[in-house]
């Protein structure tokens, strides 16, 4: 425990030299800070090294000389991206002295999306992508099929292996790249790919790129799993997929799709209602999907909201005294695309999250103003049911309004009123401390006993936690176990959430490990993907992983030896580790059976405990498992479960 307090103290070193300053060269840099190029070396950077080198076919395919992309995951759980397009030019580089495929692959910022006429519309726009692969893999092997000929080369952890070098003719097969490459375990905290991840990212490419079929092949297991997605209907389809996928119904049966050009920019956006609570909208820039939004996705929001307000008063929808519709109001229930494709597109980082260019907030802004007006005026239906929606979730705004009020009067919601059951921490500072949403004051009390005082803070959950799926946001202010949790936190929900008033760094879903404190979890994630998604987009929600069995030794009447098992397979290894005889393994049924000092060391001691931290690679998967478990629709939820029955484990039935 001193070692652990210790550590939470910061350290500041004193030397500070010339010798302290480095110059990181070529693409050790990437190796060192690898995060700054692919955002993180978790699951999420892993599976970003296939979309680099995918988007560089994608960017041949927007060229229009390429109509076809193969990806193989191999049995060695390394990747293969092959495409048909033109190839990379093989000639020396007039600059460089080197084979120009091997400046791509060997030198930042280079590639052919810089001038010069290679590309108009590239979403690889800092030309790193290729190279930051290389740099990132145990090896890379290249084949280069250009001009008649095919040229290959082989590197290993960004270094050339085997020399740039024609092998043959080509006449047996097109032109095209073909790349394959091996994560380094080194870099890599996890280097085996997700089918699932990939499969959900060539569907969007192939929604986003009309008429490319893209292949995604998983040759890992005894029988070899193939897709081939190609969408003629475009980000129209994207929708209806999404749509089915949230299993809603839907407001209108039509997407509403709408096109439009700007000098070399071109934006498109599709759009459908349904009857959920909650809005979907995915845009992209380049095929690039631009998570955090940015300028299209602000030009969109904004002639929407104009949109409905001017039809609602010009039909009398809405009187001169009444309020506008604001943009939470008249995008609920939706489920958006937008897909801008330009010369030049300034991206924030270069995991192309936001996009910054100016002028295509106007571009999209006017489009959809234009065109969803002219759309409303010949469909006067439609229009009439989106604003039904949008004005019963202005009236579910206003009672959420009312209700936040009445609990603030109540000093409920004050700034600075903390639920009466939270046992709080003694440090203040959000990078050290954590929050335990705990399920029961049996555990709760075990919790509270057991913990560091110093930096764990213990909330029981009290009531039934509400599914927030099926209900509005102004029935939250009167649930009696979320009410506390936002106090705690501190940071406000909906309209009012702001991240900077955040009060712990981790908060910490602690349940039994039963169906009962599955159910929990599921409930308490959902309230926080609606309704405080940024505590889990940047981290901060973690699942607890108490241990499912107690196995000892018993001798003469005490225990001898005895360990915590977190499955059934670790369960049986240390009931064989103790040879068997005289071996027993009490199964856990909730935390309230574990004591203070149990509970500490196998669930909360951040030496030896294990803590899952939630994260949303994929928004629009995420929002449709919530809505298919969460959500009023039986059918679907009873097909997710007889498909998926054979994965339950550790079931208390």
């Amino acid at each position: 425990m001193e070692n652990l307090e210790k550590n939470l103290d910061l350290v500041v070193e004193d030397s500070y030299t010339e010798e302290n300053i480095q110059v990181l060269e070529g693409l050790e840099a990437v190796r060192k800070r690898p995060g700054m190029y692919i955002g993180t070396t978790s699951i999420g950077g892993l599976h970003h090294l296939v979309y680099e080198i995918v988007d560089n076919s994608i960017d041949e395919a927007l060229a229009g000389h390429c109509d076809k992309i193969t990806v193989t995951i191999n049995p060695d759980n390394s990747v293969t991206v092959e495409d048909n397009g033109r190839g990379i030019p093989s000639a020396i580089h007039p600059k460089q002295g080197i084979p120009t495929p091997e400046v791509v692959y060997t030198i930042l910022h280079a590639g052919g999306k810089f001038g010069g006429g290679g590309y108009k519309i590239a979403g690889g726009l800092h030309g790193v992508g290729a190279s930051v692969v290389n740099a990132l893999s145990e090896w890379l092997e290249l084949e280069d099929v250009y001009d008649g000929k095919v040229f290959t080369e082989r590197f290993e952890r960004g270094k050339v292996a085997r020399a740039f070098a024609c092998i043959g003719d080509a006449s047996y097969k097109p032109s095209g790249v073909k790349v394959t490459f091996k994560p380094d375990p080194e870099i890599f905290e996890d280097t085996v790919f997700v089918y699932e991840t990939l499969e959900n990212r060539m569907r969007e490419q192939a929604f986003l790129n009309a008429g490319v079929r893209i292949a995604l092949i998983d040759a890992r297991g005894e029988e070899i799993v193939e897709n081939e997605f190609m969408y003629e209907g475009g980000i129209k389809s994207f929708v209806t997929h999404l749509n089915n996928n949230r299993h809603n119904e839907l407001i209108h049966p039509e997407v509403i799709y709408m096109k439009g050009e700007k000098g070399t920019s071109i934006a498109e956006v599709a759009l459908q209602y349904n009857d959920s609570y909650n809005e979907l909208i995915l845009s992209f820039a380049n095929n690039m999907h631009t998570i955090e939004g940015g300028t299209h996705e602000t030009g969109f929001k904004a002639a929407i909201t104009k949109v409905l307000n001017d039809y609602a008063r010009k039909v009398g929808i809405l009187k001169d005294s009444d309020k506008n519709l604001s943009g939470e109001d008249v995008r609920e229930g939706l489920c958006a695309i937008i897909s801008v494709k330009l010369e030049d597109a300034q991206f924030e980082s270069q995991t192309k999250a936001k996009l910054g260019n100016s002028e295509v907030r106007t571009l999209v802004e006017s489009i959809v103003t234009a065109k969803l007006s002219e759309y409303f005026e010949e469909n006067p239906t439609v229009a009439k049911n989106i604003l039904d929606k949008a004005l019963a979730a202005s009236r579910a705004r206003e009672a959420a309004r009312k209700a936040r009020e009445l609990t603030r009067r109540k000093g409920v919601l004050g700034g600075s009123t903390l639920p009466g059951k939270l046992r709080d921490c003694q440090e203040r500072r959000i990078e050290v401390t954590e929050l335990y949403l705990v399920e029961g004051d049996s555990a709760g009390g075990s919790a509270t006993q057991g913990r560091n005082s110093k930096f764990q803070a213990i909330l029981p959950l009290r009531g039934k936690v509400l599914n927030v799926e099926k209900t509005r946001i102004d029935k939250v202010y009167s649930n009696l176990s979320l009410i506390p949790i936002i106090q705690a936190l501190g940071c406000g929900i909906g309209e009012e959430f702001d991240i900077n008033k955040l009060r712990y760094g981790k908060i910490v879903i602690m349940a039994d490990a039963d169906v009962d404190g599955s159910h929990i979890r599921i409930l308490l994630l959902t309230f926080f993907f609606r309704h405080m998604r940024q505590l889990i987009d940047d981290g901060h929600i973690y699942l607890a992983q108490p241990p499912l069995y107690k196995v000892y030794k018993r001798t003469g009447g005490r225990n001898q030896q005895e360990y915590y098992a977190f499955s059934d397979a670790e369960r049986d290894k240390y009931i064989e580790m103790l040879g068997g005889h005289n071996v027993e393994a009490d199964r856990y049924k909730g935390l309230g059976e574990m004591d203070a000092e149990q509970l500490w060391e196998t669930t909360m001691n951040p030496e030896t405990r294990t803590l899952l931290k939630v994260t949303t690679e994929d928004a629009a998967a995420c929002d449709a498992m919530f809505s298919l478990l969460m959500g009023d629709k039986v059918e679907p939820r009873r097909e997710f479960i007889e498909q998926n029955a054979r994965f339950a484990e550790n079931l208390d039935i």
